[in-house]
């Protein structure tokens, strides 16, 4: 059996005017070995989910003040960061993403540390990076300024997540830090379609495109020649009319292997410290520009040096909980109060998949110590 690693782990009780929530996540980021990492003058990636308008489930911007205040105070340099998204809303490139992150709280003023949008301001800036052992991918596509930085640390919202079944600490750190063709090439084989009703073609794909991709009927409407297409995902930015989209169709157990993979590839080779916070527990990913009822109440915040330890610890500690009686858990035809209740959420996936992938691929073990502060 492989060793045990350490999960810290801190309730939301704070029955004492000596010590508030932040204060709290601190102290437990501390007893958890934070400030053992080199960080003097060393530039700091803190990667977090900004919230799309509309979701109000989102870690506030109150958490991750204390993440950035720890860093500074240990000589480095942090910036928050996260990648653009696939879909249409209000984080498909560089300018809405921080305008987004404005509305919702994540301003230097609140935060202490500016945002850098890792994969630039159309999506593209990407670096090319080896996975070790990768079964489904070999080179994962991450954003550059993910990679530039010396340090990185995760700051998660555990919680559900349509296609994953979860959004765990390997969530936030595998899809958020793909670029727009690395989040293409987990979510499907990486060809992006036309929608035919919104194309008013214009030829912008066309254009962008160095590969000829863009095909152009009798209409004038365009459509995707897959044979020709590398799915660096430039078109998707590029359509006036977000014409173009991504498929989606690949199958949850391979999305979250791919999950997996690519967080290798962001983790490997430099110091790295993970924390999740089980608040809000909400069935879906902070993508949607709503939130529903939590699954379970407040659980509680952890941290670990191994992504997986963490991740499963969440899972273990959300799975004890009794359900939120009036949230979807019990628009489903089953025992609500038992189980697992990601996969009672989205009976068709297994978040457990990511998790045993990055077990096999040396991310961390599934094996670990809780450790209340």
């Amino acid at each position: 059996m492989a060793e045990q690693a350490k999960v810290y782990f801190a309730d939301f009780r704070c029955p004492s005017w000596r010590e508030n929530l932040p204060q709290k996540l601190a102290r437990l980021i501390m007893t958890a070995g934070f400030g053992d990492i080199d960080m003097e003058d060393k530039y700091v990636a803190i990667k977090m989910h900004f919230g799309e308008p509309g979701n109000l489930a989102y870690l506030r911007p109150n958490w991750a003040k204390v993440v950035v205040d720890l860093v500074k105070s240990q000589g480095g340099k942090p910036f928050l960061t996260d990648c653009n998204t696939l879909y249409v809303g209000g984080r498909k490139n560089a300018l809405d993403h921080i305008e987004s992150a404005y509305q919702n709280g994540f301003n230097p003023y609140n935060t202490g540390c500016h945002i850098l949008i890792a994969d630039g301001l159309k999506g593209n800036d990407e670096v090319s990076v080896p996975v070790e052992g990768g079964e489904y991918v070999k080179e994962a596509k991450i954003g550059r300024a993910v990679m530039d930085a010396d340090v990185f640390i995760s700051l998660t919202h555990f919680k559900g997540h349509e296609q994953a079944g979860m959004g765990g600490t390997l969530k936030n750190i595998g899809m958020g830090c793909g670029s727009r063709a690395g989040k293409m090439e987990m979510h499907n084989s990486g060809k992006p379609f036309v929608k035919q009703k919104k194309c008013v073609g214009c030829r912008a794909c066309a254009k962008i495109c160095a590969h000829g991709a863009p095909q152009f009927g009798p209409d004038g409407k365009a459509s995707i020649d897959t044979s020709k297409c590398v799915g660096c995902a430039r078109c998707l930015a590029i359509c006036p009319k977000d014409a173009i989209a991504s498929r989606d169709d690949e199958a949850p157990a391979i999305l979250n292997k791919k999950i997996a993979e690519y967080t290798k590839a962001v983790v490997d080779g430099r110091p790295c410290f993970h924390i999740s916070l089980v608040v809000d527990v909400s069935p879906n990913c902070d993508c949607h520009g709503e939130n529903d009822v939590p699954l379970v109440p407040n659980v509680g915040m952890f941290a670990s040096f191994d992504p997986v330890a963490l991740d499963q610890a969440c899972a273990d500690a959300v799975m004890a909980q009794s359900a939120v009686s009036n949230s979807v858990l019990f628009d489903k035809d089953c025992a609500c109060n038992q189980g697992d209740y990601f996969q009672k959420a989205h009976p068709d996936t297994d978040w457990q998949v990511c998790l045993e992938h990055g077990e096999k691929l040396g991310l961390g073990t599934r094996n670990y110590q809780l450790i209340k502060i």
